[in-house]
């Protein structure tokens, strides 16, 4: 049997909202993307949202629009795709790299807060996998010290923990609409906050610091436009948006079976001694399904899987130990134990909607065989 590692759940709606767009006037940012922007805040609670070409640009365009600059600090997580430090970079400022919780893979609050200096700005929490980091112990932590908080949710737009949503208890909520995401347009990405004029500064930015976009300018009369400040190229097109706002109706129907799904993964696992799975706390997005199985044989069992038509990726190796970051920072292998001991032993495994019980069933049977 052949499992692809992910396929896409775009359905004839989705299409036939990129046909109308490409049948009319207007392909840039336009009616289209206001259209997704007020959907996607009625379903975050969350009141206004500015849509991006990614969730780098709006971890980067909420940082800077915060006054996040040159001699400031930025913590983050060492388990994370790389975007989520670069994007305090991007800003002008410092990324500090922090260990995890070894059951759940998210940021240590008790961490976070032994490395703030006088130059922490602002935290950036990555809620992995799905699963929410701890928002309530953070939010503490960052009213002590006066920091902002923008939180990665490019795994998790559905999730809730201890009664908190994403975005509920932070400055902006940073999502990601990548292909192989819970909402997905290919490329793509949008803020969500309740501050509004947070918002605004992020569309300035967003398009080269400019008072008005092209749709602003050519609807009735002619308006003149001026640019306040630099910015950069970041916002979504109407093509892309039109993708999104057929699949948000059916995000929650999508989650649901991501959730039988998950069942159906941890009924096949069962109390194997032979591969952990991170725990799950509170209401999960569900985006990806990830085993931790015995370092020394990882990519072993990575590669058997491939070998037998199983689609695995690693979700994430921990950053610290990139060139990059080791070579830029001076990190090494020790600082971060339990990203480490994660990203070394990760394997993540095929994990969506038009998933079927049988392929599951294949998944869970090819991994025991080879563990």
């Amino acid at each position: 049997m052949k499992v692809e590692f992910y396929r896409h759940g775009l359905d004839e709606a989705d299409i036939a909202n990129v046909v109308k767009v490409l049948n009319s006037i207007f392909l840039s940012t336009g009616p289209v993307t206001a259209e997704f922007e007020g959907k996607f805040a009625a379903y975050t609670g969350l009141a206004n949202v500015v849509a991006l070409n990614s969730c780098t640009a709006a971890m980067h365009m909420t940082l800077t629009a915060l006054g996040v600059g040159p001699g400031d600090e930025v913590i983050t997580s060492a388990m994370t795709f790389l975007a989520s430090a670069t994007s305090a970079q991007h800003a002008g400022a410092t990324p500090v790299l922090v260990d995890v919780d070894p059951a759940t893979g998210c940021i240590d609050p008790g961490a976070v807060g032994a490395a703030i200096t006088p130059r922490t700005k602002a935290i950036i929490p990555v809620h992995l996998y799905g699963t929410m980091c701890d928002m309530t112990a953070l939010r503490a932590i960052a009213d002590k010290h006066g920091l902002f908080i923008v939180e990665d949710c490019a795994h998790c737009i559905e999730g809730e923990r201890d009664g908190v949503r994403p975005g509920h208890l932070s400055d902006a909520a940073c999502y990601s609409f990548y292909a192989t995401k819970n909402l997905a347009c290919g490329e793509g990405g949008a803020v969500a906050t309740r501050n509004e004029d947070l918002a605004k500064a992020i569309k300035m930015v967003s398009l080269h610091g400019m008072t008005r976009n092209a749709a602003s300018r050519y609807h009735g009369a002619y308006q003149h436009w001026d640019m306040l400040r630099l910015g950069w190229k970041c916002n979504l097109d109407d093509i892309h948006s039109a993708l999104l706002v057929s699949q948000l109706d059916r995000l929650d129907a999508s989650w649901t079976r991501r959730h039988e799904l998950y069942q159906h993964y941890e009924r096949g696992f069962g109390a194997t001694p032979h591969i952990q799975r991170p725990a799950v706390v509170g209401k999960s997005g569900h985006h990806l399904y990830t085993v931790w199985v015995a370092l020394e044989r990882r990519d072993e069992v990575l590669h058997s899987l491939q070998q037998q038509g199983v689609g695995v990726a690693v979700n994430f190796r921990a950053i610290h130990l990139l060139t990059y970051f080791r070579d830029t920072f001076g990190y090494k292998r020790g600082d971060f134990p339990n990203a480490e001991l994660i990203g070394d032993s990760t394997i993540s495994l095929p994990f969506y909607p038009k998933m079927r019980d049988e392929e599951v069933d294949y998944v869970v049977e090819q991994v025991l065989k080879v563990v």
